[in-house]
């Protein structure tokens, strides 16, 4: 996809049960901030169905996004979403490269514990997950689970679960455009702040 004018992308990868109310606010306030989001399918086909049952065409296949660089990446909950997330090895080669980049990346709900801290991108941080996953990541040696609703350590962004996904997308935003006013502004429109 193009650049936007402002020049920031996005990458939300999606997968047979994610979680629906996470990856669709995470999309609809990125784009409200003028990104240019690319939702993109992990299983192998464009059309995923989510955890409530929720039909989602994305943009693009998964493997047809690794020769682009974007300014953040995304990971959205739910099971078995964030296994499929954590299973495809591209997906996780791309957001170990974000990682060291110092590029913006971040997750929500079941997938800061169950996709990203098997493949270390939790270690040496403080993160958040959905509750019944905060055990996980509260027993990693190397890990400071905390219960906030949105935490950023450096460049990595968690959040809890679908109550926090728009608080979680606005925090982005303001990370991504290190503007604060800027993700007030959309949160104000959406009744949010």
């Amino acid at each position: 996809m193009a650049k936007n004018a402002l020049g920031k992308k996005a990458l939300i990868p999606v997968a047979d049960g994610s979680e629906e109310i996470e990856a669709v606010c995470i999309i609809d306030t990125l784009r409200r901030a003028e990104v240019d989001v690319t939702v993109a399918s992990v299983m192998g086909r464009l059309e995923i169905t989510a955890a409530r049952g929720t039909k989602i065409v994305t943009d693009a296949l998964i493997e047809d996004c690794d020769n682009e660089t974007y300014d953040v990446i995304v990971l959205p909950g739910g099971i078995p979403g964030a296994e499929h997330l954590r299973d495809c090895a591209g997906l996780i080669e791309m957001v170990t490269a974000q990682r060291d980049s110092g590029r913006l990346y971040g997750a929500i709900c079941a997938s800061p514990a169950v996709a990203l801290l098997p493949h270390g991108l939790v270690a040496g941080r403080r993160a958040t997950c959905f509750a019944s996953y905060l055990p996980v990541l509260a027993q990693a040696a190397d890990v400071e689970a905390a219960e906030d609703r949105v935490v950023v350590d450096g460049n990595l962004v968690t959040s809890r679960g679908p109550g926090t996904a728009i608080e979680f997308a606005l925090m982005l935003i303001e990370i991504l455009f290190n503007d604060p006013a800027k993700a007030a502004a959309i949160g104000e429109r959406m009744l949010v702040r």
